[in-house]
């Protein structure tokens, strides 16, 4: 069965900008907005093979992609990237920050550069791309953003100080420019993420220890953060949703 699917074209013709999109998360929300007819920028900063093989998939099965490289945490690199892609498509509908990584141990062992960087890619990335997304989004007086927080930035995480830290700023900064954009008709939501299979999850060494604070007992899939994602941005029902955090984590989290 093909990728495009004729009763799933809802975002036919638009164009969906994806952070860190050549594996894990991002990778099945790539698919699932290509497979709604988007076309679709898989932005990486360093898996150039990765992200070349999801763009072959993606046209092979009759969507359409393309891969382009920038580090989402330097202004000069978003800059580049925003204007290939107006170059390219001429306008951005959606907008998934989703580039993250971690640099994880306890506080007194964190040192200053691990604090940085993380803060610098999870948090400061998603605001470079959110500015330089809503300029043409303002124009369209249309978009939606959506961000990649996690529960760690809820509920805090032990060795997590850095990661928790910039995922509790990118819910506060979900809702702020929700606030600031709402009147020219974008939305802008978050999704936390449980504890999900991916490359990120795969060192844990505490699997049967987490599985007791997941109610349904299981770890999340990268495809069920991308359904969630698919339906911010492709839906009509989700037009009048905004400055929302939808959490997606098997439970794991209830308030």
């Amino acid at each position: 069965m093909e990728l495009l699917n004729e009763n799933l074209q809802k975002l036919r013709g638009q164009v969906a900008i994806i952070t860190g999109a050549s594996r894990g998360i991002g990778r099945a929300i790539a698919l699932e907005l290509a497979s709604y007819g988007a076309n679709v920028v898989v932005n990486y900063a360093r898996s150039s093979a990765e992200a070349d093989s999801l763009v072959t998939e993606i046209t092979a099965a009759s969507g359409q992609a393309v891969a382009l490289q920038a580090d989402v945490s330097k202004i000069e690199q978003v800059e580049a990237l925003f204007n290939a892609v107006i170059d390219k498509f001429k306008r951005i509908d959606i907008l998934v920050n989703n580039a993250g990584i971690t640099r994880d141990t306890l506080l007194l062992r964190m040192k200053p550069e691990d604090w940085q960087a993380v803060i610098d890619l999870n948090l400061t990335g998603v605001f470079l791309c959110t500015r330089a997304a809503s300029k043409v989004m303002l124009k369209q007086r249309s978009g939606r953003i959506i961000n990649i927080a996690s529960v760690a930035g809820q509920m805090g995480n032990p060795g997590q100080a850095n990661y928790s830290a910039a995922k509790a700023g990118v819910i506060g900064f979900t809702k702020t420019v929700a606030k600031e954009l709402a009147s020219r008709g974008i939305t802008v939501n978050a999704v936390a993420p449980g504890f999900i299979v991916t490359d990120m999850t795969s060192n844990l060494s505490n699997t049967e220890e987490v599985l007791k604070y997941i109610p349904l007992g299981r770890y999340g899939q990268p495809e069920e953060i991308a359904g969630m994602v698919r339906f911010l941005a492709a839906d009509p029902a989700a037009a009048y949703i905004t400055g929302q955090v939808f959490n997606v984590d098997g439970g794991m989290v209830m308030a």
